[in-house]
């Protein structure tokens, strides 16, 4: 009865979605307050209905219904409660439930929370965020039922994915969602002022919380996903640049630069068009994303691989808006002219060379992703495009942002003098250069990789340093430390977001460069030396787990005479859905990780075993929480609040030509 009810809940949100998107439209073309004031109610009650729904399918999972289909495909009695839980979006039907669940839950924040919204324009951001929101119930009701009932229900189900039962999979979805979803709220805010023709410093002010939230999302689903490869795949490695990982940080690069486009029109009135493209742009390639991760036209480790005929339904939603959405563009682009102007040095200048090589590197990153689909359709030849591609290839305009990021970060607006604006960061440039040539000297001279990473994170770090010193003015330092507390959040969360990505530079760079791996044949009882650590298999032995059996070694780790570590990789087997997992046994350290995987049993005697060293590889995530830090604390400065401080006043509409 639960399971019904939530079925019949999904289909009323969709019918109030269909509501939700004509009938504010309508009232903010004719001026009607009335059906204007539809939205907000529409809103809230769509998401109270597709939460509703999303329940029922939770409770579907957590009691083991094997009369529904997705819950037989996706569960098992043995499985543990956290991942009974997690199978809900562990495949595609509940994902996309999840999908319009967040979908909904940003309409109905903008409703709750954008007060001071002009009405007309609050009425068209929330008719465009019901008319995606309509296509991807339409998606889910006719081509991807999740309450589909089974006639004859089985005794037990057939498991989930045993790659996704796994801490760092549970909860790596939703972040990504509410990140690419979110998405869905800036492109709201631009097709609603591309059909007004208006952009003001006012929109810039109010597009800019929900995709700093966005990007905020993004970058904590990004780092978990990470995260999660790193221990849980076995090969050491932090990024891939498999095709759903692309898919994810796509989305982030443009919403970075749409993060910094929004502020020239925020604080100038210039780059508007460019903001409102990037804000298309930047949910078409959330939409491609989902593309990639359900159609099953790419292979991944972790995608859905769903039949393509569903994966053309997504790109069906894709041409319709986003292309919709650039053809009003096209036609209304002319109207969104440009008050502020600015000279060749200047803050803005510095912005727009930041918009431009973050987009490039996007492009970049999606040709290398579907170029092997590109050549299968066009030429008929199977190609693979991997890291070596992506690394030459990326790389380059990464160290061109991460050159330019401080000093775009204190030039004045409008018009500086480059010479002045340098000035403080002399001395950070010397300390930069200097502990990069340290950093060569005392490698004994390997790649080169290192010392940069280790010149350019630090140019960052100290970077942002000197532009919030910079900020507190001239005088006494004890008046300056406490100018420095007295700071907007929102200068804090810039500088601290900064550093953040100068900390991952250094680390990516660090771990690439001098990280030492090891393979060979071990057999119990013997001790190995890598990098000089002495390694010791002690025992080999067959455990069981909840769901699961695996063969787990036991590792102890010696460092200087002394043991450092006990550690225990396993190969696990699950019966249920017959399929190995590798799980990695990680020493984790704060300057280095001790990473061990045990392998098969060799013919000869003895267990493959791989060893890896991992320099400073925490501070890859460590990093990326830093970033998310800084985006929260300027996502807390009360004027970055959802129109905080802006004008009441309904823009008068442009005429359409």
């Amino acid at each position: 009865m639960i399971v019904e009810l939530g079925h019949f809940a999904l289909i009323l949100a969709g019918a109030i979605a269909v509501v939700q998107m004509v009938v504010p439209f309508v009232g903010a073309q004719r001026g009607w307050a009335g059906w204007m004031a539809v939205a907000e109610p529409a809103a809230v009650a769509q998401f109270l209905f597709v939460g509703f729904a999303f329940a029922a399918l939770t409770w579907a999972f957590v009691s083991s219904d094997f009369s529904l289909q997705l819950v037989t495909l996706n569960s098992h009695t043995a499985k543990p409660m956290l991942y009974k839980v997690t199978g809900v979006w562990g495949n595609h039907e509940g994902s996309l439930l999840l999908w319009v669940l967040i979908l909904a839950l940003f309409g109905a924040a903008a409703a709750r929370f954008g007060g001071n919204l002009p009405p007309g324009l609050k009425a068209r951001v929330l008719a465009v965020q019901a008319a995606v929101g309509v296509a991807f119930y339409g998606f889910i009701l006719f081509t991807s039922n999740p309450f589909l009932r089974l006639e004859v229900p089985p005794m037990d189900g057939q498991d989930l994915n045993p790659l996704l039962q796994d801490p760092g999979l549970a909860f790596h979805p939703p972040f990504l969602y509410l990140g690419y979803v979110g998405l869905s709220m800036a492109f709201s805010f631009a097709v609603a002022a591309l059909i007004e023709g208006r952009v003001d410093a006012a929109w810039g002010r109010w597009v800019r919380p929900w995709t700093l939230a966005a990007w905020l999302f993004l970058t904590v689903g990004i780092a978990l996903g990470s995260w999660w490869a790193y221990y849980e795949l076995g090969w050491g490695g932090f990024w891939f640049w498999d095709p759903v990982e692309n898919a994810s940080f796509m989305p982030w690069l443009i919403a970075a630069a749409l993060l910094h486009s929004a502020i020239v029109v925020e604080k100038r009135e210039a780059l508007k068009a460019w903001t409102i493209l990037l804000a298309i742009l930047a949910f078409g390639f959330s939409l491609i994303g989902t593309f990639i991760v359900r159609s099953g036209v790419l292979t991944s480790v972790h995608a859905f691989a769903n039949d393509p005929e569903r994966g053309v339904f997504i790109l069906l939603i894709l041409a319709v808006f986003v292309g919709g959405a650039l053809t009003l563009f096209a036609a209304r682009a002319g109207a969104l002219e440009a008050r502020g102007v600015f000279s060749t040095v200047s803050r803005e200048t510095g912005i727009l060379a930041n918009n431009v090589l973050l987009s490039v590197a996007c492009f970049v990153v999606f040709v290398g992703t579907i170029w092997p689909l590109v050549a299968e359709m066009a030429f008929g030849r199977k190609l693979s495009v991997g890291p070596p591609f992506f690394d030459a290839a990326f790389t380059p305009f990464m160290v061109a942002i991460a050159l330019i990021l401080p000093v775009a970060a204190m030039l004045p607006w409008k018009r500086a003098a480059l010479g002045r604006a340098l000035a403080p960061l002399r001395g950070v440039l010397a300390l930069a250069v200097a502990a990069g040539l340290l950093a060569w000297a005392v490698e004994t001279g390997r790649s080169a990789l290192g010392p940069a990473g280790v010149a350019l994170g630090l140019w960052v770090v100290l970077g942002a340093a000197a532009d919030l010193w910079g900020r507190t003015g001239r005088g006494p330092l004890a008046g300056r430390i406490a100018r420095l507390g007295r700071l907007p959040r929102a200068d804090w969360g810039k500088a601290t977001a900064h550093a953040g990505l100068g900390v991952t530079i250094f680390a990516v760079a660090a771990l690439t460069a001098w990280q030492v791996e090891d393979i060979r044949v071990a057999r119990e009882g013997e001790r190995f030396e890598v990098a000089g650590y002495g390694i010791e298999l002690r025992a080999v032995r067959e455990i069981e787990g909840p769901n699961y059996t695996a063969t787990q070694a036991e590792f102890h780790v010696f460092r200087g005479g002394r043991e450092v570590a006990a550690l225990f990789p396993e190969k696990r087997i699950y019966p249920v859905a017959r399929m190995p997992t590798t799980e990695a046994a990680i020493d984790n350290g704060l300057l280095r990780d001790v990473y061990l995987v045990i392998g098969d049993p060799q013919e000869g005697g003895g267990w493959a075993v791989r060893t890896y060293i991992k320099p400073f590889a925490n501070w890859i995530w460590g990093g990326a929480i830093i970033m998310a830090l800084g985006g929260l604390l300027s996502l807390s400065d009360r004027r970055y609040r959802v129109a905080a401080g802006a004008r009441r006043a309904d823009p008068v509409p442009v005429p359409a030509e």
